[in-house]
């Protein structure tokens, strides 16, 4: 789980990661989400100096939950969670890429992808279509693109530990600069999945982003 930001575009006087939604921090509902789908263990990479706040957010939880340090970027949080797995969580195979941002993850969404996992894939993402017109710049103007042809990515993204290792490993060694893990195994030459995601796993970026996900956590309740 990647929760070492500290949330400047949402705002708030506590990292993002534990800013409340619907009374909860917003990493507690990814966390329990993520635990109703089967995941066992869960390692959070986060700023020492908020250990402190974590570890009174997460008590809770019926979850194994380690706290470990972040980095400066995305993927060398990601890179520190997988050294804490390979050495303190016997036996793991599958491991899950989680941004503590999306709170309201589909159980369902996860079940696919470690069921691809299981299956043999090993690099697996889950996506939505795009649903907006999409233009991309250029460098005197923009032009249309096809949004059939385009998907938005969610995570968590599932992988088979020992490749996803291996590709962060080549990313820090090349000091490539990846956006997301399945970038990591591309810039390996793996293969990526694609199974089906969710209208509500939607990401936490900005105040209305939260009062979205409110509407929608309302909505499950009925």
């Amino acid at each position: 789980m990647v929760a070492a930001g500290s949330g400047v575009r949402l705002g708030g006087e506590v990292p993002k990661a534990l800013r409340p939604l619907a009374g909860e921090p917003l990493i507690v509902h990814a966390l329990r989400r993520l635990a109703q789908a089967g995941v066992t263990h869960a390692v959070v990479a986060i700023r020492p100096v908020d250990q402190a706040l974590f570890e009174q957010a997460l008590a809770g939880l019926d979850l194994p939950i380690d706290l470990v340090p972040g980095g400066a970027e995305r993927q060398d949080s990601v890179r520190e969670g997988l050294g804490h797995v390979t050495g303190n969580v016997p036996g793991a195979r599958i491991v899950l890429v989680h941004d503590a941002a999306r709170p309201l993850v589909d159980p369902n969404t996860i079940s696919r992808v470690i069921a691809a996992v299981a299956d043999g894939a090993v690099a697996v993402i889950p996506v939505v279509p795009v649903v907006d017109t999409v233009r991309r710049l250029t460098g005197d103007g923009s032009v249309g693109m096809d949004r059939s042809q385009l998907v938005a990515v969610q995570t968590p993204q599932g992988f088979d530990l020992a490749t996803l290792q291996r590709a962060h490993e080549a990313v820090a060694a090349q000091r490539v600069a990846v956006t997301d893990d399945a970038g990591a195994c591309e810039n390996l030459g793996v293969p990526i999945t694609l199974v089906e995601g969710s209208p509500t796993g939607l990401k936490v970026t900005h105040a209305p982003d939260l009062a979205m996900a409110e509407a929608l956590l309302q909505g499950e309740s009925g």
